[in-house]
């Protein structure tokens, strides 16, 4: 039998409205659905839905492997969440936007049960999305150690600027004297780092890009490398301290901790209606090169 995986992180009328009739397809078609264990509680304080002996799962461990998709409910940020659940077990994520912008999750809501035929019967593309890793120089593991969108160092409970010494394959690049330094994947090249001045990278390309935040150089620009190169950083800072975040997850650090920064060892696949091409989303979303003369 076909299963589903479900996940959210909060609640919405645009979210209820769509969840009764998903709920009814997958019943209705004989597909087996599980449900992240917050999520559910989610549902049964904001439905009349009867939840009875349903698989809920919480995490990466007890997430059976076998389901066919995992649908993440609301927006971006949900998709980042959803990440940590699926890690390296190559189930591809569908992502039903009930938020506002929906970059990464390209489902409206509105027209998620037009899809849903298509999806289970193969008519959909599957982009593969690279991600990023960090280790500390101290060995300490960091939990979820992957990025989807970007590494990021920021200078933390400080007014001052920090430096960003960074080295690409053990050669000395830059120091970059900023409020941080962003270190880009291609899905990450239209979120933090665009706002910043990078540029938009198709994901099928094999690339990082490397933008400091707010540089106190003019002539300091973004950089694009190769996703091979393995990029250290060493910072500098008045209060001893920094931000590292991967994606939305942040880690207080020390100075004294060195950051490497690689391409991760497996990658994210997202689900794309046939329809739905990176360049349309890009027009539709983000309104790129959109003129009120043409």
């Amino acid at each position: 039998m076909i299963k589903v995986a479900l996940f959210g992180q909060k609640t919405s009328t645009s979210l209820t409205d769509i969840i009764p009739p998903f709920l009814n397809y997958l019943i209705q078609n004989k597909i087996a659905f599980c449900v992240e264990q917050n999520f559910l509680q989610i549902l049964k304080d904001s439905t009349n839905i009867s939840f009875e002996q349903v698989e809920t799962y919480t995490s990466y461990e007890d997430l059976d492997k076998s389901v066919k998709f995992l649908f993440s409910f609301g927006g971006d940020g949900t998709i980042l969440s959803a990440t940590t659940i699926v890690r390296d077990s190559n189930i591809p994520i569908i992502g039903v936007n009930t938020g506002r912008l929906g970059f990464l999750a390209t489902i409206n809501k509105s027209v998620l049960l037009e899809q849903m035929d298509s999806f289970f019967n193969g008519e959909y593309n599957i982009i593969p999305r690279t991600l990023l890793t960090v280790k500390r120089s101290d060995g300490v593991e960091i939990e979820n150690n992957f990025a989807i969108n970007e590494v990021t160092v920021v200078r933390r409970e400080t007014t001052s600027m920090i430096t960003v010494d960074a080295y690409l394959n053990n050669e000395f690049l830059n120091s970059f004297w900023s409020d941080g330094l962003i270190i880009s994947t291609p899905t990450g090249s239209t979120g933090y780092s665009l706002s910043c001045g990078g540029p938009i990278v198709h994901p099928s390309n094999q690339n990082f890009v490397i933008t400091p935040v707010a540089p106190h150089n003019l002539n300091v620009r973004p950089l694009v490398v190769s996703e091979n190169e393995k990029i250290d950083l060493k910072i500098r800072s008045r209060a001893n301290e920094y931000f590292l975040s991967l994606d939305s997850r942040n880690f207080p650090l020390t100075t004294d901790v060195e950051l490497t920064i690689q391409k991760a060892e497996f990658k994210i696949l997202i689900v794309e209606a046939i329809d739905a091409t990176y360049f349309t989303t890009l027009r539709e979303k983000m309104l790129w090169g959109s003129d009120k003369r043409n």
